[in-house]
């Protein structure tokens, strides 16, 4: 927070900077805090805490649960984001590693954009704050339900991801993330 001239708190305009301690390993408590900057002030990471994201992450973990797949229950959407922001930077360590894990989130959301728009308009499917549970009714196969949802889940989740990712990006590597900035030597 910075300080105004009578003393309020002023919200930091910025994530708070990431710290590494002295092997150049993330300080746990500072990704914890990027995290929740990014939660708590951009509306694209925020978007998590959305009922209608919420119902769709709760309709996935059920989907998986019945289909009998292994699923780590997880009490709310932004408890798996979470853990999913921390998992990326654990299994990619390295700046190409890294990149190509932005890359393919990146991938991952647009086809999931290109994907629900194709479904919401040959089905005419409601836009804006409606359930999307309830809109998938719509879509007369369980198999086309079960594509729309997911895609709705990746869309959320991909874009808060990246968002927070392409920040860590920058902090770690000391330039903004780009598609094409990174070239293998």
């Amino acid at each position: 927070m910075n300080s105004q001239p009578n003393g309020s708190q002023a919200p930091a305009q910025q994530p708070p900077h990431l710290a590494l301690d002295a092997e150049r390993r993330i300080e746990p408590a500072s990704l914890g805090d990027i995290i929740q900057w990014f939660l708590d002030r951009d509306p694209r990471v925020g978007v998590v805490r959305h009922t209608r994201v919420e119902e769709v992450f709760q309709w996935k973990q059920r989907a998986a649960r019945e289909a009998g797949e292994e699923v780590f229950e997880f009490a709310r959407a932004e408890d798996r984001f979470a853990v999913g922001v921390m998992q990326a930077l654990m299994r990619n360590q390295s700046e190409g590693e890294l990149h190509d894990w932005i890359g393919q989130l990146l991938n991952a959301l647009d086809d999931a954009t290109r994907t629900n728009e194709e479904i919401a308009r040959a089905y005419r499917l409601a836009d804006g704050d409606s359930s999307r549970v309830a809109e998938s009714e719509k879509i007369p196969t369980a198999s086309g339900r079960e594509v729309y949802l997911t895609c709705c889940w990746l869309e959320a989740l991909c874009t808060a991801e990246v968002r927070v990712l392409g920040w860590l990006y920058q902090e770690l590597y000391g330039r903004p993330f780009h598609p094409d900035n990174f070239t293998r030597a």
